[in-house]
């Protein structure tokens, strides 16, 4: 009997130690664009993101990452530190759909796996396709959303850091910009066949819009240690 008291505590002791291969969690924080509208900061988060985020810890260094985000992202020349957009008086807003997928790179060896304080700085890029709002200025000088809902791609670049709160939980903060293949965002450029006036082109055309989201995700980790040999 005072065996297995001893060999319990040490087999429960080891579960729980291996139990961190996957990691599941929310995303919450502010989203903000870079576009032909609005304030020319590029981190300047004025409206609400959240979602949620799935990893794959393939190595203490590299982890396969899947995320869902949703927000709006809105500008008003208003905030601009132009005098030509604050004149123009130009404002919009759009809603964002994101599915993310791509690889997280840590800086150094992140260990979740001897219960000791872990932390470190992270990268992390791959490919995203989000759904939009395709916007339009009309002649009355109104920016509305013209034919429902486009899909695009955007290359995410992101920039973290991450460190564990207990052996089950991680905290991240980051910021990462996506650079989208439209120049949309803002309606200052529509797309597609219109039915009725085309609606009017302003800004610069020939550079594609911007979002950034700035926020943390709060993950819970299980599964077994994996195996870092085949790596």
């Amino acid at each position: 009997m005072k065996l297995l008291h001893g060999i319990i505590p040490f087999l429960l002791a080891t579960i729980a130690l291996q139990a961190q291969t996957y990691e599941v969690g929310l995303l919450a924080g502010g989203v903000n664009g870079i576009t032909d509208v609005g304030s020319e900061n590029f981190i300047a988060p004025s409206d609400i993101g959240f979602g949620v985020i799935a990893k794959w810890n393939r190595s203490e260094r590299h982890s396969f990452r899947a995320s869902i985000l949703f927000s709006e992202i809105s500008g008003d020349d208003a905030d601009s530190s132009d005098p030509s957009r604050v004149q123009r008086a130009l404002n919009y807003r759009n809603s964002l759909l994101e599915f993310s997928l791509g690889m997280e790179y840590t800086f150094w060896e992140f260990s979740m796996y001897d219960g000791k304080f872990a932390h470190a700085p992270y990268l992390y890029t791959g490919l995203t396709y989000f759904q939009y709002d395709n916007l339009r200025l009309d002649r009355q000088g109104n920016i509305d959303d013209l034919d429902g809902k486009r899909w695009q791609f955007s290359v995410p670049m992101v920039l973290g850091y991450k460190f564990t709160l207990t052996r089950k939980l991680v905290l991240a903060a980051e910021i990462g910009a996506r650079y989208t293949f439209t120049d949309n965002l803002d309606g200052s450029n529509p797309e597609g066949d219109l039915d009725d006036a085309p609606g009017l082109k302003f800004g610069n055309t020939n550079s594609n819009d911007w979002y950034v989201f700035t926020g943390i995700s709060l993950t819970y980790t299980f599964g077994r240690q994996p195996c870092y040999c085949n790596f």
